[in-house]
């Protein structure tokens, strides 16, 4: 079988290794040099603990497993099962926690609630004060700016793999059939459309103007090396009012009687932080849903995610390295993880994870190529 990817973010980087590993023929077209958007400028986390009861969190185990089955053969990737924890402060984040680890899923996820030693034990880095921490065993992380290359030179080991970079597809002309702005004329029997927040020109055209996925802009950050490890992933309890499987009476009453504050609120944020392989740490994240997005970052998001993180490491957080804005797309259609459907003969548009993707993609490829019989 002839596969087509366009797309060389994680999801079609996913699609195009699930294809070479069952013997497809592959060509994957990417517009840029290399991918540019939201598979690199994200955390990489594999981010098990917050997913909504279901398909969403059957998708991400399954990713889960899949990650660390690819990390093993391809090292690269820097993927490590590091694990999660959200400290927690006071009664009301601490009746979230708790509740948390009532659910029955509670196994599955990897959740228990720790006391403050017990957290600074897997986590020595956290010499704030916090009253109790969740910890999720099933988080894990890669390293997000140099994956999909990981994974594509890996590919690239295998005759049936073939990388074209710097091609847009502008068109349709057959039944598994595309034109690249080149002129060239790609054939397959399958073309899957991994386009990620891209979504309009041919997506637009293929798709309609009702496709039930919108964009998504946040703002990022990531410092210079820490000069200690931190062995965890680590979230605040803002994430809490942020993921779906953290809602509980317990979070009504933490909403009602302690509101995010100011900032954290206008931009709707989380703390969210990782250490990348450098030593630096990756932190966010905010989150702006109207449009038109704005085409600047604003400081008062760094400021307050700046004391949150030097709250629960007790110590002024090394020098900002870098700052970014990032888009990515998310499926609105309740209850699913993307938005995955045949927009012509051959044609199949794979978009909206959100802010699953670098989580959810292995899964999500390999759904598609087990739906379409790869």
């Amino acid at each position: 079988m002839k596969v087509t990817v366009v797309g060389a973010g994680v999801v079609g980087t996913m699609h195009a290794w699930h294809a070479v590993q069952r013997g497809h023929q592959v060509v994957q077209i990417e517009r840029e040099a290399e991918a540019r958007g939201a598979s690199l400028r994200n955390f990489g986390q594999i981010w098990v603990s917050g997913r909504a009861a279901g398909e969403e969190l059957e998708t991400a185990l399954r990713a889960r497993e899949l990650w660390e089955g690819i990390g093993a053969r391809v090292p690269a990737l820097g993927f490590r099962a590091n694990g999660s924890l959200t400290p927690v402060r006071g009664p009301l984040e601490l009746a979230v926690a708790e509740a948390a680890v009532a659910r029955a899923d509670a196994a599955a996820r990897g959740y228990k609630l720790l006391v403050p030693s017990e957290a600074r034990a897997l986590n020595p880095a956290l010499r704030g004060d916090f009253t109790a921490a969740l910890y999720c065993e099933r988080d894990a992380a890669v390293e997000p700016r140099t994956a999909q290359i990981a994974l594509r030179t890996a590919l690239l080991k295998s005759p049936n793999y073939t990388f074209l970079p710097g091609r847009e597809v502008r068109e349709v002309v057959g039944a598994g059939t595309v034109r690249d702005d080149h002129g060239d004329v790609h054939r397959a029997d399958t073309v899957v459309l991994c386009t990620g927040a891209w979504l309009g020109g041919l997506v637009r055209e293929l798709a309609g103007p009702d496709l039930p996925v919108r964009r998504v802009r946040l703002q990022m950050m990531q410092t210079d090396p820490l000069g200690e490890p931190l062995p965890t992933s680590v979230a605040d309890a803002d994430s809490f009012r942020y993921y779906p499987a953290y809602a509980s009476p317990a979070l009504d009453e933490l909403n009602a009687r302690q509101p995010q504050p100011e900032t954290a609120a206008a931009h709707k944020m989380q703390l969210l932080m990782v250490q990348r392989a450098d030593g630096g740490l990756t932190i966010g994240d905010t989150h702006e849903y109207e449009h038109p997005f704005a085409f600047d970052t604003v400081e008062e998001p760094y400021e307050h995610l700046t004391g949150v993180v030097e709250s629960l490491l007790g110590r002024p957080l090394p020098r900002i390295r870098r700052r970014w804005a990032g888009v990515y797309a998310q499926c609105t259609e309740p209850g699913r993880v993307v938005h995955r459907r045949q927009v012509r003969e051959g044609v199949w548009l794979v978009t909206g994870p959100g802010g699953r993707g670098m989580t959810c993609a292995p899964a999500i490829a390999e759904t598609t190529a087990n739906e379409l019989g790869w």
